[in-house]
């Protein structure tokens, strides 16, 4: 029994792992997305059955008592085609190598956004990722910037203002677009838009003050957004508001903590603040030299209830004849590693990178990446990175795996003297103890020794994961064959015969082919040891296979595959280094004792 301790301590944490990812993550998260499925089949044979008509303007009480009320907010009795056909008059075209889509120059609001190079499903035949929708939809999400002014100020751009098209007819990467608006005192707001080839907006306003006296006036800027997302969020993944905010650094707020109590960090200079989902996120970089104040709330009033993260600076004052720019940043598409990177440099964003959610791994989860990221870019294929940066993770911790697989071999070795011992002492468990202590000392053997290096590994595990989860680019990455996804599970089943059956398999009883070959791997290094003698744990070392390909045929495939590659490597290594020891391998020994039959009793 004692030989066999470090694998069994390292067997109950395994299992205590996957046990509790079970019961805490998959069983909720099949449960709410079934929930949320019916709920949106629901919503969508309600809209069906609403008569059309035209949403009116107006909205709830001021956000935060300060900025302007959210503009359109009545009831989604709109498609989004249909409300951007309505303003379509109104609307200044995006169009860029990643972006379509459109501004609306009423609030000069970014309201329709689509990601050229996202689809909804593997098919590339389905629609493309729809980022931002006008709010007058069931969908609404958008991104808005104005001012806040007083009397003396006269009406400065808000929700309702309707911009004038000054220069340029459509937003490219190449060509930017210039809005413009005079109000009742004579001061002219000029907003000129850019964009880059990926996801970042500049957007650039000059005021000009052409009345008598001075005038003071607050910028603000807002993400808003009606839904939350349709898939159920993960625990090790943060979906809802996000942002950087002077001292109090990395703010994470998921929905649910939003609708019980709006979050108001300190008054901070800098940073940046937005709403983010798994793949994609919205956020806006203000101004960085000047004050504000920003909220993270969730609001019932109007005719929808939404999600906000704004933000008001302190007021400027711009003197008679005079003029004063501010500049914006609002970032609007997809999490792609490189692009982020690119952006917390090349504009000094402060830790924008923290809008993917690396967990906390961090120093090993970006890094784990960008090897397996090396790997694609030299081999094309996200699923053979896997493999190699495997391979790479296990050279790294042979000196640490070296010395398991030694200590598991002088156990091996001691075996016949722990026998010895044990018929010696008989049910004496104090002295049995004592000499095997004794034992050990004398010939050097740590019987912890085995464990460590099993649990210096598991957040190597969990940032794989986290890599294979969370990373837009592991999102439907194919491997070979059927794997056309490998942020997904499996979609083969040996229930249906791996679809010649002509019928889906049940959740519950959904068993892949990568599931299946995972758990021959780990039946393989299991039989590496001689099987115990208690019947208990002989139980249990033979089930524990069977039990994990059914408790991993949920997990993404990118990760299944290298659980059974890391098996397969572990065998080939615990192998040569029992070799070295002198101990024999069992493996083809309990291997071939499976299937002898056992001598009846004598009778």
């Amino acid at each position: 029994m004692q030989n066999n301790r470090n694998y069994f301590i390292a067997i109950a944490l395994s299992v205590l792992i996957v046990l509790a990812w079970q019961f805490f993550y998959m069983n909720p998260r099949l449960e709410a997305q079934r929930k949320a499925e019916q709920a949106a089949k629901l919503q969508q044979q309600t809209q069906q059955a609403q008569t059309t008509q035209p949403a009116a303007a107006g909205a709830g009480a001021a956000v935060n008592g300060s900025l302007p009320a959210g503009g359109q907010n009545a009831a989604a009795t709109l498609t989004r085609d249909q409300s951007v056909a309505k303003t379509s008059s109104a609307r200044v075209i995006i169009d860029t190598p990643a972006l379509s889509g459109s501004i609306n120059l009423e609030g000069a609001r970014l309201d329709d956004l689509q990601l050229k190079s996202y689809h909804e499903t593997v098919d590339k035949s389905s629609p493309i990722i729809t980022l931002f929708s006008p709010a007058d939809t069931k969908d609404g999400y958008f991104t808005e910037l104005g001012y806040v002014g007083s009397d003396a100020t006269g009406t400065v751009p808000n929700p309702s203002t309707l911009w004038t098209l000054a220069s340029g007819d459509k937003l490219t990467d190449k060509t930017p677009v210039t809005l413009s608006y005079t109000n009742d005192k004579g001061i002219t707001f000029s907003r000129t838009i850019s964009v880059d080839d990926r996801y970042m907006f500049t957007i650039t306003d000059k005021i000009a003050n052409g009345s008598q006296a001075p005038v003071a006036l607050s910028s603000y800027g807002r993400v808003t957004r009606y839904n939350k997302p349709v898939t159920p969020s993960a625990y090790v993944l943060h979906e809802g508001f996000i942002g950087v905010i002077g001292e109090d650094g990395l703010i994470e707020t998921k929905y649910t903590a939003a609708e019980k109590e709006a979050v108001n960090p300190a008054k901070a200079t800098g940073g940046w603040l937005g709403i983010t989902d798994k793949y994609w996120a919205a956020t806006i970089v203000p101004p960085q030299a000047t004050a504000y104040d920003a909220h993270f709330s969730h609001f019932t009033d109007g005719a929808q209830p939404r999600y906000q993260a704004d933000y008001k600076q302190d007021a400027i004052t711009v003197a008679p004849g005079q003029s004063a720019e501010l500049k914006n940043l609002v970032f609007a598409g997809a999490k792609e590693v490189p692009v982020i990177d690119r952006y917390e440099t090349s504009y000094s964003i402060p830790r924008f990178d923290r809008l993917i959610d690396w967990g906390w791994f961090y120093f090993i989860t970006k890094p784990m990446f960008k090897l397996m990221d090396f790997f694609f870019r030299f081999f094309g294929n996200f699923g053979v990175a896997i493999l190699c940066t495997t391979i790479v993770v296990k050279a790294l911790f042979f000196p640490l795996a070296s010395r398991q697989y030694a200590s598991m071999a002088n156990m091996k070795r001691m075996q016949p003297k722990m026998e010895e011992l044990k018929a010696k002492f008989g049910d004496d468990r104090m002295g049995l103890q004592q000499a095997t202590m004794q034992l050990y000392k004398e010939e050097k053997i740590n019987p912890i020794a085995g464990c460590w290096p099993v649990l210096l590994q598991i957040p190597i595990f969990f940032s794989l994961y986290k890599v294979i989860y969370i990373t837009i680019e592991m999102r439907h990455a194919p491997f070979f064959g059927w794997i056309q996804d490998l942020s997904a599970p499996d979609p083969t089943s040996i229930v249906n015969l791996f679809g010649l059956l002509p019928f889906a398999a049940p959740t519950i009883l959904h068993l892949g082919v990568w599931p299946l070959i995972m758990g021959i791997t780990m039946f393989f290094q299991m039989r590496m040891n001689p099987t115990p003698p208690d019947p208990t744990q002989a139980m249990i070392f033979n089930w524990m296979p069977l039990v994990f390909m059914f408790m991993l045929a949920s997990f993404p495939a990118g990760l299944v595959i290298y659980w059974a590659w890391n098996n397969t490597l572990s065998v080939i290594q615990q192998s040569i280094i029992m070799k070295r020891h002198g101990v024999k391998v069992e493996l083809f020994n309990n291997l071939k004792g499976l299937f002898k039959r056992k001598p009846e009793p004598s009778k």
